[in-house]
């Protein structure tokens, strides 16, 4: 049996994110290739924004639509160039390197950003394509030309693929930056091995970052997927303007780009999935059809759980990882997923070998900052019913003592415990549990000083309800700042003191 204990004091020094001051929580939103692929035009898209702010479910009794829940945002992917009409060794760029539009698919792209905004909606764009990909591209006014034409349709946010030769990354934080505008939400989408796939403890030049490959809407592809995480959260990668993505959700998608390799999940596989996610603090982009009420009433327990959400939603110094596995292991697929790179056969993939994985595997998030609060996934990977068990003493960073359990997917008190939780989950399914533990040596902390969240200019205090900016050189020497934990970005430490 192996343990993973990362306990809170391993956060030695926090990646300086992206200071454009956007994504200081894990993103949410939609977009269209898991489950559309190149099949899309103004019309679909269009009708994707009408779904994300329909109110036709409820939660907790009220009429709540996708936006409401704080999926507010829409992205286009692949497929909106003329891959016909680009000059100099480019497909879809002009000689001035400007992008050229199919204006038979989308023939009005401000219209349709304006679409998004008129609902409340922020709209997506996607660069550096790889449906007809430009190899000739990579000089600057390539990048300026991309950016003006953001900056006229009114996109709010940029996914830059891996695929032509746009992939300065810090060109086109440079650029964007330069011109004036709003910021810009970007992505990353270097599947995990296109240099500059990786920030580092002083440099990203993006808001999220893929780790690995495209996932499939196949339970294998979803769990090697999220193991590609964890080279990045163990070093504290995964942090606020920062974030590690496993990629899109492929919850309510199946038969997408991926054919075969796409045939669906279960509705119990769906459901870790998505706590995945969650508890890893992935960006949460659905793909699936928001406008087909049998898709949408299958996963809308899922994708509306707000308890799910609120795990997803807090950061509290470490964006969450695996903890403790089982060393018996299980054969999830003939092919390991977590090997996938872009344009890789599946001949090359199988030459990998079949993937293994453990039987089960615990993750976890904090959500205080003294690890009072903890969220824990336990996932069944097996293909036969499990009794789990999980020893609270092995929950990195929660206080001795009893606890008291929480069922995220139930809505559900489990009521007290001492040393121990079991439970009983079903192949390929998850318990979710955010266990309370104030225990009897408990001490709450108190925040007598100010702890500076964020970066020079920026206007973000830690749980010190103050709107004042941070100051260029805040002190952390006095260590009872905000809660107890001094992690303003110069201070090198994000241990508890």
């Amino acid at each position: 049996m192996a343990a993973h204990i990362l306990g809170l004091s391993f956060l030695v020094g926090e990646t300086f994110a992206n200071d454009n001051g956007l994504a200081l929580l894990p993103p949410m939103g939609w977009r269209s290739w898991n489950l559309y692929g190149r099949n899309v035009n103004q019309e679909l898209i269009e009708g994707i924004m009408d779904g994300m702010v329909s109110k036709k479910r409820e939660v907790d009794g009220e009429p709540t639509s996708l936006c409401d829940l704080g999926y507010c945002d829409v992205g286009l992917d692949d497929n909106w160039q003329n891959c016909n009409a680009g000059v100099g060794g480019n497909n879809y760029h002009d000689g001035d390197g400007n992008p050229i539009i199919n204006f038979e698919l989308f023939p009005n792209m401000t219209a349709m950003v304006d679409h998004a905004h008129d609902l409340g909606l922020t709209a997506g764009w996607y660069g550096n394509n790889c449906i007809c990909r430009d190899t000739s591209s990579g000089d600057r006014k390539f990048y300026e030309g991309d950016a003006k034409a953001l900056r006229k349709f009114g996109f709010d946010g940029y996914k830059l693929d891996g695929c032509g030769s746009q992939t300065d990354m810090q060109l086109w934080d440079d650029v964007f930056k330069a011109d004036g505008g709003p910021a810009v939400m970007v992505e990353n989408c270097h599947w995990g091995n296109k240099v500059p796939f990786e920030p580092n403890a002083t440099w990203c030049p993006w808001n999220f970052y893929r780790t690995s490959g495209d996932v499939r809407a196949k339970f294998s592809s979803v769990i090697g997927n999220l193991n590609s995480v964890s080279r990045f959260n163990s070093r504290n990668l995964s942090t606020p303007g920062c974030w590690a993505y496993p990629d899109m959700l492929e919850v309510g998608c199946q038969h997408g780009p991926g054919g075969d390799r796409d045939p669906g999940l279960t509705k119990a596989e769906s459901r870790t999935h998505f706590g995945a996610w969650v508890i890893v603090s992935s960006p949460l982009t659905l793909s699936h059809d928001v406008n087909n009420d049998t898709i949408m009433d299958d996963v809308w327990d899922i994708i509306s759980n707000k308890e799910a959400l609120a795990v997803s939603q807090t950061y509290k110094g470490y964006s969450g990882g695996v903890f403790k596995s089982s060393s018996a292991s299980v054969t999830l697929d003939d092919v390991d997923h977590s090997f996938s790179t872009r344009d890789m056969s599946y001949a090359e993939l199988q030459a990998n070998g079949p993937m293994q994985a453990a039987s089960w595997q615990y993750l976890y998030k904090p959500l205080e900052w003294d690890g009072s609060r903890t969220a824990v996934l336990m996932i069944n990977q097996d293909e036969v019913k499990q009794s789990l068990s999980l020893t609270l003493a092995d929950v990195p960073g929660l206080p001795s003592g009893s606890c008291t359990a929480r069922d995220v997917w139930a809505h559900k008190d489990l009521g007290g415990f001492d040393e121990s939780i079991q439970v009983t989950v079903d192949s390929h399914d998850s318990a979710f549990l955010v266990l309370n533990c104030n225990g009897d040596d408990y001490k709450p902390p108190v925040a007598t000083g100010k702890c500076c969240y964020g970066f020079p200019g920026k206007n973000n205090w830690e749980g010190c309800g103050s709107a004042t900016a941070c100051p260029a050189n805040p002190s952390c020497e006095t260590k009872d700042l905000c809660e107890g934990i001094c992690r303003g970005a110069w201070c090198n430490t994000g241990a508890v003191v």
